[in-house]
């Protein structure tokens, strides 16, 4: 931990340097454009892969970069950071070598994690005839990172708090990306918007716009049981 300090130390020399008001600015606030939505591996530094400095990226990261919807961790990250920090792009970025994705196509249990790991095994299986049909083995773990990184974009469309944003004043953009360690390149799967077109008639929903209406309704309705009771 001593090494941790004197490396914190040296850096808030070296940016007062850079700037002597550099920490202010930090404080005033943040604005940043992009959700960064990532693995847990260390080997993947948001920031750095991207280029991107402190206050230009909100990041959550987990393990194998999922969206799952009863995540409340992830939801309060996303809907925070798209109704309160008005991001204009989300991303969901994998890596290949992915060690989650690995141990989910292992087929072998884990642990607590395997209940984590049931949700990419879900990408296998709508993916499955694809999957299986890749002989080598490395070829098919990369590819399962991408499709993975594809159904969580997708999980993301799902989700009441995009579907409003698109229809709202903040039409945010989805996108997916795979980091390859080896290189330290970006790989954009070009996932688009079109992706949740042919499951809109499910997964599209309608926001509450009458929920005073409701809410009135309701009250009505129970002092028409109270009126009935009485006269009873």
């Amino acid at each position: 931990m001593k090494e941790i300090l004197e490396n914190n130390r040296i850096w808030v020399e070296r940016m007062l340097t850079q700037d002597p008001q550099y920490f202010e600015k930090l404080a005033q606030g943040q604005k940043p454009q992009y959700l960064f939505i990532g693995c847990s591996d260390s080997r993947v530094p948001a920031s750095a892969i991207t280029g991107t400095g402190p206050g230009e990226m909100f990041v959550h990261r987990n393990i194998a970069n999922m969206v799952v919807h009863t995540d409340m961790n992830l939801l309060s990250v996303l809907q925070y950071a798209v109704e309160v920090l008005q991001v204009q792009d989300i991303i969901v970025c994998g890596h290949y070598g992915c060690g989650g994705v690995a141990a989910a196509a292992a087929g072998k249990q884990y642990g607590l994690i395997d209940n984590w790991l049931t949700n990419i095994r879900d990408v296998i299986r709508l993916h499955e005839k694809e999957f299986l049909s890749i002989q080598d083995e490395d070829q098919r773990l990369r590819r399962l990172v991408e499709m993975n990184v594809i159904e969580q974009v997708r999980n993301l469309g799902k989700t009441n708090i995009i579907q409003n944003a698109m229809r709202g004043g903040n039409p945010v953009r989805l996108h997916g990306l795979v980091y390859d360690i080896r290189e330290g390149l970006l790989k954009d799967l070009e996932v688009n918007d079109a992706l949740m077109n042919d499951f809109k008639h499910i997964y599209g929903t309608e926001a509450m716009k009458h929920a005073e209406e409701v809410l009135e309704d309701q009250v009505e309705t129970t002092e028409d049981l109270g009126t009935k009771s009485q006269s009873s």
